[in-house]
């Protein structure tokens, strides 16, 4: 009984086996008549596509310009590094805090413009020591130079009063003195003779000894003798010694003059020596000094405190960089933080060049915040860059965008800058033109074509565009409502590469695609 069991079950698996790839074969040749019979794809002539289109139609047209940005405050205080070169940050007050006028919102680490400050304060004793001395250098040699100038003045002056005293009394008075010594000379050589002739007569008689006479005779020789000096000193001192005393006292004054001068001259070059000493001591020392003052107002400047109350909110740095906390190192004069007042909010945002001509000052803006959900704000146009944002030039050199600012009419409490939100820029409205898909429009060397479907035949036709967004282009001559435009070129159209003018200008950027409409304003947006 068991062996009758076993085998039926055997024969079954075996038969199973053997009937499996059978089935399949059957199936695959099944499919394969069924598709052969169904699908003219893969029977027909594929040169034959249906051509697929859209109706010209007439309607609204509304051109807007949509792009991203964040919120800022409109009017802000910016706080920057103070601190040379680079510097990290000690403590941060907490992104979000509310902080009142003066407190501490940041302080930067300044331990290097301590030791700085000390070592700038001993330069700057030094050089106020420098100059304290070099000034009393010029003061004492002021002094010197008075007193050499006033002692050169005095021998001046009595050089002067010699020549005059000599002229106007001492040269009359040693004439005269010279001509009473020969007055004098005259009347003793008059006494001497007369004494001797008296003496002769009395020797004579025998009253005198011949020794007694030959004493008058020689008293009376002496006094000739005197007389004749006399004279000669007078010739001489008229002659030679007083011309000669005249010359010397004329000499001593002359040369006291050239003395005064020289001394005038050597004072002003000692002079001017020491005050150059001074002047110099003097810039050396202001210069410690500004130094010094420079130090300790960045030693002040680490600690900066909030110039009004507001909320913290920190600056955003590029990716590559780390972000604004405690320990991060900034550079001088790169901003920290910025304390929002509550005057209103702007929204940042960058257009791309394609799209900015159309946007102006004043045109009106629907901004969503995507922290706030589906709720519109409406705002406008404030400022739009002249020259594109170079730092773009290092994430895409080809790509040129312009930092445009739209302010918002009425922001809501719950608005914090750094908020992302979208824009839409209303451009234009057109409440009723004749529209065309932009993939139904075509441009040529010389025109832009559409291609009209009629009857089953394809008619060229050269059409004239207007305005545009993002997926419909405006027909302003051409093509009739109604009229079916298709929506791929046929497969006999010669494609030519166009290029717009922009193209033109940088004709090393990328050029579109060869037959088609230039929509590169992929921005824009369509309702």
């Amino acid at each position: 009984m068991q062996r009758s069991n076993r085998h039926p079950r055997a024969h079954r698996i075996r038969a199973g086996v053997q009937w499996w790839p059978l089935s399949l074969a059957v199936a695959v040749v099944g499919g394969l008549a069924w598709y052969g019979a169904n699908s003219a794809g893969w029977l027909k002539d594929k040169s034959q596509p249906a051509l697929e289109g859209a109706k010209v139609q007439r309607g609204p047209l509304h051109i807007s310009v949509t792009a991203r940005g964040n919120l800022k405050a409109a009017d802000s205080v910016s706080l920057k590094s103070a601190v040379e070169g680079r510097t990290a940050i000690l403590s941060l007050a907490p992104q979000g805090t509310h902080v009142k006028e003066g407190d501490i919102v940041c302080e930067l680490d300044a331990t290097n413009l301590v030791e700085k400050r000390f070592q700038q304060s001993i330069a700057a004793s030094n050089a106020e020591a420098s100059y304290v001395k070099a000034k009393q250098n010029y003061d004492i040699q002021q002094s010197q130079n008075r007193s050499d100038i006033a002692r050169a003045q005095q021998k001046l002056e009595f050089a002067k009063q010699d020549v005059s005293k000599f002229l106007e009394g001492e040269r009359a008075f040693e004439h005269e003195k010279s001509q009473q010594a020969i007055d004098l000379a005259k009347e003793d050589a008059a006494r001497a003779s007369d004494k001797l002739a008296w003496s002769a007569k009395l020797a004579e008689k025998g009253f005198l000894t011949t020794t007694e006479l030959e004493a008058d005779r020689s008293a009376q020789h002496h006094a000739q003798v005197a007389l004749e000096q006399a004279t000669r000193s007078m010739e001489l001192l008229d002659r030679f010694q007083s011309p000669r005393k005249l010359d010397e006292l004329n000499a001593a004054f002359e040369e006291a003059k050239r003395e005064a001068e020289r001394v005038a001259l050597q004072a002003d070059a000692r002079i001017v020596d020491y005050a150059a000493d001074m002047r110099t001591s003097q810039a050396r020392f202001d210069l410690e000094k500004e130094k010094l003052a420079l130090v300790t107002s960045q030693i002040e400047k680490a600690r900066m405190r909030a110039p009004s109350a507001g909320m913290v909110i920190y600056t955003q740095r590029d990716s590559d960089e780390p972000p604004i906390q405690e320990g991060a190192e900034v550079r001088e004069r790169e901003e920290i933080l910025t304390i929002p007042s509550a005057g209103g909010m702007i929204v940042q945002a960058k257009l791309h060049e394609t799209v900015v001509k159309q946007v102006q000052i004043g045109s009106k803006c629907v901004l969503k915040v995507d922290a706030l959900g589906a709720q519109e704000f409406a705002g406008r146009v404030s400022f739009v860059s002249v020259l594109p944002d170079q730092n773009m030039r290092w994430f895409n050199p080809n790509t040129r965008v312009y930092a445009t600012d739209i302010t918002v009419d009425a922001p809501n409490d719950d608005m914090r800058p750094g908020m992302s939100c979208s824009i839409e820029i209303q451009i234009e409205d057109l409440p009723d033109a004749l529209l065309i898909p932009v993939q139904a429009a075509f441009r040529t060397e010389k025109e832009n074509v559409s291609f009209v479907v009629r009857n089953g035949v394809v008619d060229r036709r050269a059409v004239q565009i207007g305005r545009y967004n993002a997926l419909w282009v405006q027909v302003l001559a051409g093509l009739s409502e109604g009229e079916t435009v298709l929506l791929s070129a046929p497969p006999g159209f010669d494609r030519i590469t166009i290029e717009s003018e922009d193209e033109k200008e940088g004709a090393h950027e990328t050029k579109p695609k060869t037959g088609e409409v230039n929509t590169s304003e992929a921005s824009a947006s369509t309702h």
